[in-house]
């Protein structure tokens, strides 16, 4: 199946982070994409990028061609804005957009479009609790949920794909971590129903209350992942204390490059660090 093959009519800037493609836009313009997705009627994947996804793609063919499948790619941490921001791109702090910010947002809208949600992941009950709180704030949100501990190949995938076939959602929310979220996607992706397609970590953990949600000040100040590793240090610890290095690593390596070859007339995402001139996209097919 190929992915969003029909062209936006929104025009969104990208810009490239150690290769990795990203866009330029606010958590309004993920809605309105999301809307236009919806509305296309076909698979459309809307990922996201964060310094652990950086270090992933990297390392790892099969998020490559995840990504490579995606329709968007917004920011979801403000490490890839700041590694946007020092090539020379401007982009403001709004456009990193996580989930705990734009969930309210993007659930409201599909209540107020009466879009079928359907969350795969978290927890045995951790979702369903989620919901049920998402459900009393927005009566009308049609949610439905399954949790993310399953064989991923085998009899209980199948019950899970048949569970979301029968529900037929407009937004397919997949939140089992990376690169677990990312896999499961790519593996089953010409077996879905026309849905966007949403890899979204541990979003409904903290409408349900599971993991404590980071103050709003410190994800504007680029402190949230200090928060994060103070809350799940066992689980996080390498994400944050080692994969940076790896990251700067390629950062330093490549401009070096630079420096001694004075390429600075290099493509996007072929030995630079990222791209400052942002152009606008259309959001053209990728198969």
């Amino acid at each position: 199946m190929s992915a969003c093959s029909t062209a936006s009519q929104i025009n969104i800037p990208s810009y490239h982070v150690l290769g990795c493609k990203v866009h330029a836009a606010d958590a309004a313009a993920l809605t309105d994409l999301v809307e236009e997705g919806v509305e296309s009627r076909k698979t459309c994947i809307i990922a996201n990028h964060n310094l652990h996804s950086l270090y992933l793609f990297q390392r790892d063919a099969k998020m490559r061609e995840l990504f490579s499948k995606a329709k968007w790619i917004h920011a979801d941490g403000m490490g890839v804005v700041l590694l946007g921001k020092a090539s020379g791109a401007t982009l403001p702090r709004s456009t990193r957009v996580t989930y705990v910010d734009w969930l309210p947002m993007l659930f409201e809208r599909a209540a107020m479009r009466r879009w079928r949600v359907f969350y795969l992941g978290s927890k045995p009950g951790v979702a369903e609790k989620g919901a049920a709180i998402l459900r009393q704030r927005l009566p009308a949100l049609e949610i439905r949920t399954a949790d993310g501990y399953f064989e991923p190949n085998g009899e209980q995938n199948e019950r899970v794909l048949e569970a979301i076939k029968l529900f037929r959602p407009h937004l397919l929310m997949v939140g089992m971590g990376m690169p677990r979220q990312e896999y499961w996607i790519l593996d089953n992706l010409d077996r879905l129903d026309p849905a966007v397609v949403l890899p979204c970590g541990a979003a409904i953990d903290y409408a349900a209350g599971e993991v404590p949600t980071p103050p709003r000040w410190a994800g504007r100040c680029g402190l949230e992942w200090f928060c994060r590793l103070a809350a799940e240090p066992k689980r996080l610890w390498k994400r944050y204390l080692v994969e940076p290095w790896f990251l700067l690593f390629l950062v330093a390596t490549q401009w070096f490059r630079r420096l001694i070859t004075n390429s600075g007339n290099a493509e996007p995402g072929e030995g630079t660090l990222a791209s400052g001139v942002m152009g606008a996209e259309t959001g053209s097919s990728i198969e």
